[in-house]
């Protein structure tokens, strides 16, 4: 398989920092953002920056119906999956592959409901550090990108996407097992975010011993035995290496859902406590930290003005 065109849909911090890269890369003939009409004309009037640099970046109108592609990579947020995976449809050809930028695993069973599972890779995005200021992004840390099958084979899509990426000076690997990549990150992102936003802290206020941290870490044990019950096995020691991680972070930073909540942006609280609730009826057990997390979230989004 050979990967000539690629398209992106989302042009929040991530999509510009990929979008960039791989159109520097390729070029805009070959790379281009999906967008409706009214996104297209508002990016063509107020181009993107990323490090200061302005993008050449190319827009197709999700309406256009007279070529497909060969990648495409959605970077919307959560809330915008379904309309995302509306836009895409007719970029979608017989051999087109498909990766998600979003966290959690929700994503993924989207996109292979939406156009098979044939059409699809695991993705995740982790380690960037990039902010999105209207229409500027800036970053020091581009991150990497894990990636893998669904059965963890190396196959032809795979080894693709993984020659594009490296052709573009993208760093990725991939891993052993995709899917413990998925849940470990989710795990992650049901405590931390969830517990910050719900907290009103930063990370200095989930560092301390105390009520905080307490909830955060049943949440994400809530989310260890849910991976469980998926066939993925988390253990406390990968708790604890999260917890290193969190605890060596700048005290004044704070999660993504936290900086949502403080903006009055609607949340990815269904990708996370969403999900864990879910799993929970799925399989009987019981997610009471998840629940009052979810619940929590969904009081501050309606209390917005």
């Amino acid at each position: 398989m050979k990967i000539n065109k690629i398209a992106l849909i989302g042009a929040g911090a991530l999509g510009v920092l990929y979008g960039s890269r791989l159109t520097e890369a390729f070029g805009n003939e070959r790379v281009y953002f999906i967008a409706d009409q009214e996104r297209t004309a508002r990016y063509k009037k107020t181009p993107f920056t990323c490090n200061g640099k302005i993008c050449d970046f190319r827009y197709v109108e999700d309406t256009m119906k007279t070529e497909t592609v060969d990648l495409i990579i959605v970077a919307v947020k959560y809330t915008g999956i379904d309309q995302a995976v509306k836009s895409i449809r007719n970029f979608v050809g017989r051999e087109t592959m498909i990766i998600s930028l979003l966290n959690g695993i929700a994503s993924e069973e989207v996109i292979a409901e939406a156009f098979g599972q044939e059409h699809l890779l695991y993705c995740v995005a982790q380690g960037m550090d990039a902010v999105k200021e209207g229409s500027d992004v800036h970053y020091d840390n581009g991150g990497i990108l894990l990636l893998g099958s669904q059965d963890n084979t190396r196959t032809a899509p795979l080894q693709a996407v993984a020659k594009i990426l490296e052709t573009a000076d993208i760093p990725y690997k991939i891993p052993c097992d995709i899917h413990y990549c998925l849940w470990n990150k989710l795990m992650l992102n049901t405590g931390v975010n969830q517990t910050a936003a719900v907290f009103e802290t930063n990370y200095g206020g989930l560092q301390k011993e105390g009520e905080a941290r307490d909830l955060m870490l049943k949440a994400m044990e809530e989310a260890r035995i849910a991976a469980a019950y998926e066939g993925v096995c988390l253990t406390e020691a990968d708790i604890a290496e999260w917890l290193r991680v969190l605890d060596s972070l700048n005290p004044e930073g704070m999660p993504s859902m936290r900086q949502d909540t403080k903006a009055h942006r609607k949340t990815e609280v269904d990708l996370f406590s969403g999900t864990i609730c879910k799993l929970g009826k799925k399989h009987s057990f019981e997610t009471p930290v998840n629940d009052y997390l979810y619940e929590q979230i969904h009081k501050i989004e309606e209390a917005y003005d």
